[in-house]
């Protein structure tokens, strides 16, 4: 299933952690959920105003999709197209987003914290 939605840049990012996950195999999937213990609903805003939401799902059935989680998600963040593909990047810092009002975060705020980590361990690495 793709991840893909037009009209979001953020679609890249959430193809990206895919591939990381498709590419990884049941113990890295395991201790990556094992690290985060949790599902996350991202719900981005594009520049036309539409709210498209993501689910990261590192709890039981490590995946990502492009809809709202089944359960009650451990946390939901909302930012914009723009701010996240900068976020992922590395170009934005989470904190400062969030103190600024880019980044609204309800639930487990904790978590929010070890998402940085997590992304990173799910990027597919380059083959140099």
């Amino acid at each position: 299933m793709s991840v893909d939605v037009a009209g979001f840049q953020s679609s890249a990012v959430f193809s990206e952690i895919k591939a990381g996950i498709d590419a990884a195999d049941q113990a890295k999937k395991d201790a990556i959920a094992k690290k985060a213990k949790a599902v996350f609903q991202f719900d981005v805003k594009n520049s036309s105003g539409t709210v498209q939401t993501w689910t990261l799902n590192l709890k039981n059935d490590v995946g990502v999709a492009p809809a709202a989680p089944a359960s009650k998600p451990d946390i939901v963040i909302s930012i914009s197209d723009k701010d996240f593909v900068d976020l992922a990047a590395g170009k934005l810092n989470g904190q400062k987003a969030f103190m600024g009002g880019k980044l609204k975060i309800k639930g487990n705020m904790m978590l929010a914290t070890k998402l940085d980590a997590i992304l990173k361990d799910l990027k597919p690495k380059s083959k140099l």
